[in-house]
């Protein structure tokens, strides 16, 4: 186990370097011997004159102004080089990797063009440089709480996965390199980066050194006392610690080389994040840890032999120790999804300790080490379960709606230690996590026959979707086309596909059920000619204690919401919103000469003066009409608005600007027509409606301007009508005669 520490001369504690703060000599120092290393490696995968054109283009950048540092001080080249060094340590030399790596500095400081470098080095470099940047545009932007940026930064890795790998090597070099780093929650944002994302990518990719230590260095910079602790312990332990080793790899070793095996083999002690999270699981102190040691036997065997050798090596040792057989595991037999073959045991050992060993054989461990890498390498071909956990990675973007936390957990679900395998009754083999239900299976086939399941025939018998699917078992799904997607079946399915599939079903039902409260309450709105404003409409909807927008309209839709109350709030709230609402001295109230807007002719005595040439209207929280006992507010406009004394705004109105209350009475002669709402609730019996608006159209002098009824399941009826009338004692006539309808239960003036 590794524990990496900047150097000092790197990031001096308590200061920040400026991006221009030249390099310091042991900077320099440390370049040139990186330089020399890379030259040697570059030279396996590069050509002499590709390795000058390199030089040439880093001379030209550093003589054109680029600049040494980061925005957090840290030198550029050397995160470059140990990035490349890294890269060809621990997963491959790759040619235009290697040269994407070395050249991105140079487009991050726009010294050369994408264009350029296209023209330079070819489609392929430009084409990882770009994908490159696009990540680095949503990296450590506080990811921890910005969905957008997170959705951002993973969309950008699903593109191509060799940017993943870079990714993942960038992250790991800048983690080492940050330990003294004066800027803390910098330094917090980087490891929960590490940790959340990229240390479970590279468990994906099977690069489980590189994750291992990810997670150490993020458990040591998010929680330093515990990773001390830890690592203390373990320092303290490790005299005792080798020789207990030493005693259980002996006598195995014997019995191995006398069976006619040739191998080698080590021991190793588990990583401090994978002991800090065992502890916690176990909720022990790490002596309590069962597993703590790990032997790891690679044998030399000839391609045909490899399962038997190992198989044998097995034996061998559970002939000598006693297995744990809940703790053996056969990635031999059937591989993992990111291509590695192992074979795993977990014995008692001497002092009643557990010790777990791994077999593999060195064409095995390769693999192991350095993930899908060297499984391609190998094959000389792209391994089909890269497509397939991409595919995965895309699912999980297209459908997560639940913030980066939700997105992390649906990426580290499907545990590689826990695979079953289930048939069709053609003979397919699919792999599904353990307790994976028929409804998992379903949708492991394909998304519309998960979302038409209704059961299947498991081994010849009928089950439910809830059914559990056992290792071996063939499977046939019945589907219905009636049958959709529900949300309880997020508690059935365990599957990362699944949830996702079935999330995204249930958010794209959601949304048309959205759009058709929507349309219903624009619809509604434009009956009675009220014209809904955006910004007054969202803030209703957050003052009626909705997060979203989208669930409101859905209870509009599945009418938990009534429309027409909630448009009389929608008015009540636009009459609170208008100019009358300002706080204006009364000093600088005037009584704008405008034409007046809602009248013809002189109804009104305003102040006991005339009210030739004067402004007013009449407001639409009361509509007041002729006869109706009033008073006048003058708006900071100048226009006196006329309310009803009994409206509803009026003990607002008074308390809070008496000031510029002012006394209104009729002049005494009717004038234009005015409108009046009334509400009417009844039987919705057949042809009520046509009865009421018939009255109406009888009355002389009397308009029907608009009409908007709802009715509900209890076969009852609310009506609003909008009617113009010369004065109030006509619209007392309207009304009386209205209640004489049949069916009629109230009719109300609103």
């Amino acid at each position: 186990m590794e524990t990496h520490i900047s150097h000092p001369s790197i990031q001096p504690e308590g200061a920040i370097l400026s991006p221009t703060a030249p390099l310091s000599v042991a900077e320099r120092r440390e370049i040139l011997s990186l330089i020399r290393r890379v030259e040697a490696i570059a030279a396996e995968s590069l050509s002499a004159n590709e390795i000058a054109k390199i030089k040439s283009l880093c001379i030209e950048a550093m003589r054109r102004g680029e600049t040494p540092r980061n925005t957090h001080g840290i030198s550029k080249a050397l995160l470059t080089l140990k990035t490349a060094l890294l890269f060809a340590d621990a997963i491959d030399p790759d040619h235009n990797i290697m040269l994407a790596i070395i050249l991105y500095p140079m487009l991050e400081d726009e010294i050369y063009s994408i264009s350029e470098l296209r023209s330079l080095w070819g489609e392929d470099v430009a084409s990882l440089l770009v994908g490159v940047a696009a990540v680095e545009k949503f990296s450590n932007k506080n990811n921890a709480v910005n969905q957008d940026n997170f959705r951002g930064l993973m969309l950008s890795l699903a593109d191509d996965i060799r940017v993943i790998i870079i990714m993942i090597v960038k992250c790991l070099v800048l983690m080492r390199d940050i330990n003294l780093h004066p800027d803390q929650d910098w330094v917090r944002d980087v490891a929960f980066e590490a940790n959340c994302l990229y240390a479970q990518l590279a468990h994906r990719l099977g690069l489980y050194k590189l994750k291992s230590e990810l997670e150490d260095l993020s458990l040591k910079y998010s929680n330093r006392e515990i990773y001390s602790q830890i690592a203390h312990k373990l320092n303290a332990t490790k005299r005792s610690r080798d020789a207990y080793i030493k005693s259980f790899i002996d006598p195995v070793k014997q019995k191995l080389e006398a069976a006619g095996l040739k191998f080698s083999i080590k021991g190793r002690t588990k990583s401090i994040s994978s002991i800090w999270g065992k502890m916690k699981k176990q909720k022990v102190d790490v002596s309590g840890i069962y597993d703590l040691f790990a032997i790891r036997v690679i044998l030399d065997s000839e391609p045909e032999k490899e399962k038997s050798d190992c198989w044998l090596a097995y034996s061998i040792l559970t002939d000598m120790y006693t297995p744990n057989p809940a703790r053996m595991r056969d990635w031999i037999s059937i591989p993992k999804s990111n291509g590695y073959e192992s074979l795993h045991a977990t014995v008692m050992g001497p002092e009643s300790k557990w010790v777990e060993v791994q077999f593999r054989t060195r064409r095995m461990d390769l693999v192991a080490e350095k993930g899908l890498a060297a499984h391609w390498r190998y094959k000389g071909v792209k391994s089909d379960s890269t497509d397939q956990w991409m595919n995965n990675i895309r699912d999980i973007l297209e459908s997560a709606h639940d913030g980066p936390m939700e997105m992390m957990r649906h990426l580290k679900m499907d545990d590689y230690e826990k695979e079953i395998y289930a048939f069709t009754p053609k003979g397919d083999l699919f792999k599904l996590p353990a307790g994976a239900t028929v409804l998992d299976f379903a949708f492991r086939i394909h998304s519309n026959v998960g979302s038409q399941c209704i059961g299947a025939v498991v081994n010849g018998k009928h089950r439910k979707i809830t059914h559990r699917i056992q290792n071996g078992d063939t499977v046939e799904i019945i589907t219905s086309s009636t049958q959709t997607p529900k949300q309880d079946w997020l508690n059935i399915v365990v599957s990362t596909k699944a949830r996702n599939k079935i999330r995204q079903a249930l958010n794209e039902e959601a949304q048309k059920l959205a759009d058709l409260g929507k349309e219903l309450l624009e619809r509604r709105a434009k009956n009675r000619k009220i014209e809904l404003d955006e910004s007054i409409l969202m803030k209703l909807i957050k003052k009626a204690g909705y997060k979203f927008a989208n669930e409101f309209y859905s209870d509009m839709a599945t009418e938990k919401l009534d429309v027409a109350r909630f448009l009389q709030t929608y008015q009540d709230e636009v009459i609170a919103e208008t100019g009358d609402g300002e706080k204006v001295s009364a000093g600088e109230f005037v009584l704008q000469q405008n034409e007046k807007e809602d009248s013809k002719s002189d109804v009104l005595v305003i102040g006991g003066k005339s009210i030739a040439g004067l402004s007013y209207k009449f407001a639409k929280c009361c509509n007041p009409i002729y006869g109706d006992d009033v008073f006048g507010f003058i708006s900071s406009e100048g226009t006196v608005k006329v309310h009803k004394k009994d409206c509803p705004n009026a003990a607002n109105i008074r308390a809070r600007y008496p000031y510029r209350v002012i006394p209104v009475e009729w002049s005494g002669k009717t004038g234009d027509m005015l409108s009046a709402n009334v509400r009417i609730i009844g039987n919705d019996d057949l042809g009520i409606l046509a009865n009421i608006t018939s009255i109406i159209s009888k009355e002389m002098g009397v308009n029907l301007r608009n009409i908007s009824v709802d009715t509900d399941n209890a076969g009852m009826f609310q009506g609003y009508l909008t009617i113009g009338v010369s004065d109030n004692s006509q619209l007392s006539s309207v009304m009386k005669k209205i209640r004489t309808v049949k069916g009629v239960k109230e009719v109300t003036r609103i």
